[in-house]
């Protein structure tokens, strides 16, 4: 009985059907024939029935999710020179045996460098996710496997030292897709002082608008990036990163003014971030997007904005860029900016936001004051935010009527 039960524990988890139904028909004999059966016998079988249930009720996977070779789900796939995808354990193993051909179409492979295929990865990760089923997710993990290493890193040496523009929009284009899909690999220039650098040494060797698309790539794989806390410091402090963020938020395509703009929000988050921000000459050309931009650019034009505004002396260089008259404008044409929008029936998170940047930059000033009181004597927003906004937005309302009303009772 001891040797029926060590070979049914070293069934493998990827144990088939048939092999476990034999087992099962084992133990289940065993059990019948001998009177003076064992406990392990009965656990054993039970086993059997549990993995077969489970190899019942397990959806099938696509195929191709499965590794050629190995018929099983992959786990780290892998891209052959043929262009076919396999598992790199079991891909690797066909190539130590010294072949050099693919499996699958059987052609001579010119080189046996393997590339991750990071897109299908994430496809499997997602679908093992939606039903349930555990697999080792190197991404989800935040480990950077050597060779997606590696293979990153020739990306940046392509944009960083390849004279063929062609080249380096297809470089460009795919590490703005992995920053994005897959958030470990953002770590990577955290890690590597250079690459950054490297980056963006496309913009750097002549106009940043000659090539409208690569620098549109350039300046959204930066926003992806500094998604990536420990980045923000070392983003913003490199000398070439906000100067050519700030440019192409003047001259870029409005897809990358939008880019830009979100990524200098999201770097202004870290306070040390913020001057260098305003003294390299973000925030007039933030407001322009402010005032003319879609609205998903002035939503980020808006936050980035309050943000910096955070630094007492960048309140008066906003006021002076024109900040509050935009702000204002916007209130009065009822434009939906959930960071300015205090009139149309918004969320009350919005309304707060609105509020607070008006306090922020006009509570003191009573040239911009002036211009709050004209708008509040037709419309009336304000006081009204002030009876029915949130508590916090009540406060911030009530604080500014009371100054329009010390000011200007008596005008």
């Amino acid at each position: 009985m001891a040797e029926s039960s060590e070979e049914c524990r070293r069934l493998p988890a990827s144990a088939s059907a048939d092999e476990l139904k034999r087992e099962l028909q084992r133990r289940v004999n065993s059990i019948i024939e001998d009177a003076d059966y064992s406990i392990e016998d009965t656990d054993e079988a039970m086993h059997c029935l549990s993995a077969l249930k489970e190899l019942k009720v397990r959806p099938t996977p696509p195929l191709e999710y499965l590794c050629p070779l190995s018929h099983q789900l992959m786990k780290d796939p892998v891209v052959l020179a043929s262009g076919q995808t396999y598992d790199r354990l079991f891909i690797e193993k066909w190539l130590n045996k010294g072949s050099r051909t693919c499996p699958e179409t059987k052609e001579v492979l010119p080189h046996s460098d393997l590339i991750p295929n990071l897109l299908m990865r994430k496809l499997i990760s997602l679908w093992c996710n939606d039903h349930g089923i555990e697999l080792p997710d190197k991404e989800e993990q935040g480990i950077i496997p050597e060779s997606d290493r590696y293979h990153f890193n020739s990306l940046l040496d392509t944009l960083s030292s390849n004279d063929d523009v062609l080249e380096k929009m297809k470089a460009a284009k795919l590490v703005c897709i992995l920053t994005k899909r897959f958030p470990p690999l953002r770590a990577f220039f955290e890690e590597d002082s250079v690459a950054v650098t490297k980056l963006l040494e496309p913009l750097m060797s002549g106009n940043v608008n000659d090539h409208p698309k690569l620098q549109e790539d350039l300046i959204t794989t930066v926003m992806n990036i500094s998604l990536h806390d420990p980045n923000k410091k070392l983003i913003a402090t490199n000398p070439i990163v906000i100067p050519l963020l700030v440019e192409s938020l003047k001259f870029g395509t409005l897809e990358t003014r939008s880019n830009s703009t979100a990524a200098l929000c999201t770097l202004s988050s870290l306070e040390s971030n913020k001057c260098i921000i305003m003294k390299a000459g973000a925030l007039e050309p933030l407001v322009k997007l402010l005032d003319e931009g879609p609205l998903l650019a002035m939503k980020d034009a808006a936050a980035a904005i309050v943000s910096l505004g955070v630094v007492k002396e960048n309140r008066s260089i906003a006021v002076f860029e024109g900040a509050v008259k935009v702000i204002m404008k916007k209130i009065t044409d009822r434009i939906p900016v959930d960071e300015f929008i205090i009139k149309e029936d918004t969320s009350d998170k919005s309304k707060e936001h609105c509020i607070a940047i008006l306090h922020t930059l006009c509570y003191n000033d009573r040239t911009r004051l002036q211009e709050m009181w004209r708008d509040e004597s037709v419309n009336g927003t304000i006081a009204n935010l002030a009876l029915n906004g949130t508590t916090r937005a009540k406060r911030k309302a009530k604080e500014i009527v009371e100054q329009i009303d010390k000011y200007f009772s008596g005008s």
